[in-house]
């Protein structure tokens, strides 16, 4: 069965830089099922030779050390471009007459890829609906749609409304690139493939955990959409929840879709809601210095760029057990990496200064940029007494494997050809999340919003989340890079 890759948004940023890349490479790995063609659709005016010459260079760029000329010339052969308005229903009707001639009235695989803004999702379903397109009497048909999934529950629901009008959620695939990272699927290696992992990672031995996904560079020319997103928006109602879900899951019976969302959703499901006081006492919000200079930024703006949430997962695993979220712009590097801390020895026998608190055992997963895995615990200073000092030992996916690690978008367009939609959000997710963080964002536009602290750009972020830390007994793990 041949397959067609339908890409909406075709001139933007995202296929270049991201899709065709990621495309070309699973063709170089000879992963790419036989018989694959890409067809972009936009507004622009290409001619397919143009549209390809565009996406060479992009591609060169981009795809790293596995450009090759002659690859290159082999690969474009099944590039095609259509011109295209979203908006116009006619369009769908051409475009799906290219498609029928180019399948040869055979079986294919479609996969409808909207790299386009949000406001358009809505208009390309009802497009692709109503010139038939979703309809799979000729084969499976698969829509792609990107973050953000609407902007609050009530926009997430209306959009699901829509989507279901003409396509099965079955046939459905909500991506966040942060679930095709290998270090993110690689946590569910580590948990459920070893066995001296699971039976310490719940409440008995877990003291807390910590998610952090930290960005080294300011908002720049981003400003006229932060302002409207925030943090939160941006960061955490879809990649740090994602992160929540993968290290709090139980595990599932089978692997298997359907099984690993269910297990996902439930961990949402236990998310104790906030009300009342929690918003002053479990969220801290912040904004780097500079920020209301940016271009397209109010000059008195109290958009967060940072934050930091407390949650509480209210179930027998982690009853207890507090998982901190944070986020922000303009910090010291760029690290995302969940720290798994665990509960200090119930009792210590040795003799230690006692200014110098003793640091219990540390799980660092670094999801990027240095990909590993990294455990710390106590070692015996040698010819110091029974003196101990924190050690590490620690994995590294590049040292270990000797080669770069495939893009996110590589694992997961592959997915959808084959139609696996583990590592993809299911409509209830997706509103689920956006109940757990639609009261914080209502809390923080209220007149009695929590203080919006400053803090200076290359930071950890605000003073004052330290010391909610340290107000609690705990520490951020403050360390950039993890792995060496």
């Amino acid at each position: 069965m041949s397959n067609s890759i339908v890409i909406f948004g075709a001139s933007g940023d995202l296929t270049s830089r991201k899709l065709i890349p990621a495309i070309y490479n699973l063709f170089h790995k000879k992963r790419l099922p036989a018989d694959t063609r890409i067809i972009g659709s936009a507004r622009s005016k290409f001619t397919h030779e143009e549209f390809c010459a565009k996406l060479r260079e992009t591609t060169k760029q981009f795809a790293g050390e596995s450009f090759e000329d002659a690859c290159w010339a082999e690969f474009s052969q099944s590039i095609f471009y259509q011109a295209g308005d979203m908006e116009q229903q006619a369009d769908y009707q051409r475009l799906a007459k290219t498609l029928e001639d180019m399948e040869g009235g055979q079986e294919a695989t479609r996969l409808y890829y909207l790299a386009t803004a949000p406001r358009f999702y809505a208009p390309a379903i009802a497009g692709l609906g109503k010139a038939g397109m979703a309809d799979e009497s000729h084969g499976k048909r698969r829509v792609v749609i990107e973050k953000p999934f609407g902007t609050d529950l009530a926009t997430a629901k209306e959009l699901n409304i829509e989507v279901h009008q003409f396509f099965d959620e079955s046939q459905v695939y909500r991506i966040d690139h942060y679930l095709g990272k290998e270090t993110v699927q690689n946590i569910m290696i580590l948990r459920f493939a070893n066995t001296i992992f699971e039976p310490v990672w719940n409440r008995n031995y877990v003291d807390h955990v910590q998610i952090t996904v930290a960005e080294e560079v300011p908002v720049g020319r981003r400003g006229g959409y932060y302002e409207s997103a925030g943090i939160l928006r941006d960061m955490f109602q879809n990649h740090l929840l994602q992160l929540l879900m993968v290290t709090a899951m139980e595990a599932p019976a089978r692997y298997r879709a359907d099984s690993v969302r269910d297990e996902k959703v439930k961990v949402l499901q236990a998310v104790r809601p906030m009300n009342g006081k929690d918003f002053a006492l479990d969220t801290l919000r912040g904004q780097y210095k500079g920020y209301r200079q940016e271009q397209d930024v109010n000059p008195q703006s109290q958009t967060a760029t940072y934050a930091a949430i407390k949650l509480w997962v209210d179930n027998w695993r982690w009853q207890g057990v507090p998982f901190y979220l944070r986020s922000g712009k303009a910090m010291s590097c760029r690290t995302s990496q969940i720290v798994i801390q665990f509960r200090q020895p119930p009792h210590l026998i040795f003799q230690t200064n006692k200014r110098v608190q003793v640091q219990s055992n540390r799980l660092v997963l670094q999801v990027q940029p240095n990909e590993g895995i990294q455990l710390h615990f106590q070692t015996k200073v040698p010819d110091a007494g029974m003196e101990m000092r924190l050690t590490d030992l620690d994995f590294s996916f590049r040292r270990e494997f000797n080669h770069e690690l495939p893009e996110a978008y590589e694992r997961l367009l592959l997915d959808v050809m084959t139609g696996d939609a583990s590592l993809f959000a299911r409509a209830d997710e997706v509103e689920r999340a956006w109940t757990i963080m639609d009261p914080i964002m209502q809390a923080w536009n209220s007149p009695a919003a929590p203080e919006l602290f400053q803090y200076e750009q290359g930071l950890w972020g605000p003073e004052e989340a330290c010391q909610w830390m340290a107000d609690q007994g705990r520490d951020w793990f403050d360390s950039c890079p993890v792995l060496r």
